[in-house]
């Protein structure tokens, strides 16, 4: 079970809730009961790992991608003739 805190004793015990988070635990925090948020620890991305560009040169985009089939979609909208 997920603990949960309400909105006044989160933010009296705030540095001991950020530390829980830090090592791992995830938590709730509630305002009259309804449950507002919910507390994670941020994971850093690792320093190496590229996320853009990553498929560069995997692949060529034709040089009329943008107007790729477009006689066909017309045709689909307008109806053919």
């Amino acid at each position: 079970m997920m603990l949960q805190y309400n909105i006044h004793s989160a933010k009296t015990h705030l540095s001991a809730l950020v530390e829980k988070a830090a090592i791992g635990e995830i938590f709730t925090i509630a305002k009259a009961g309804k449950p507002m948020v919910r507390v994670i620890p941020f994971l850093p991305q690792a320093e190496n790992q590229q996320r853009i560009g990553f498929l560069k040169g995997q692949f060529q985009i034709p040089d009329d991608f943008d107007t790729m089939g477009q006689e066909e979609i017309i045709k689909m909208f307008e109806g053919s003739e």
